[in-house]
């Protein structure tokens, strides 16, 4: 990814057809660095075509790259219905309700 920057930076700096020295420059430049068969394989891919032009193609493939989004697909056979929660009342427990044994102090 970094070969293919620092190609897309030379080619923004006017050299529309950066050589190896070039872009080893551009790496060397910020403390980067890229294997010689990743600049050549590069140079080899883009050697003889416009770089708006592979820009433009690659935009196009892209283009038609599903992407996510659209939220999941119901599971196999639909979904179950959810289930009523049941909610229980707590039941009061025998000792609170005997501590004042009828005999409320403002009752």
């Amino acid at each position: 990814m970094r070969t293919v920057a620092a190609y897309l930076l030379a080619v923004l700096g006017g050299n529309t057809n950066p050589q190896k020295a070039d872009i080893q420059k551009i790496l060397k430049s910020v403390s980067a660095d890229a294997s010689d068969e990743q600049i050549d394989l590069l140079l080899k891919e883009l050697s003889g075509k416009n770089i708006e032009d592979v820009i433009s193609e690659g935009s196009e493939k892209l283009a038609t790259v599903p992407v996510g989004g659209a939220g999941g697909a119901p599971a196999a056979g639909g979904a179950a219905p959810a289930e009523e929660a049941k909610v229980e009342e707590p039941e009061e427990s025998s000792s609170e309700s005997d501590a004042d044994m009828g005999l409320g102090l403002f009752g």
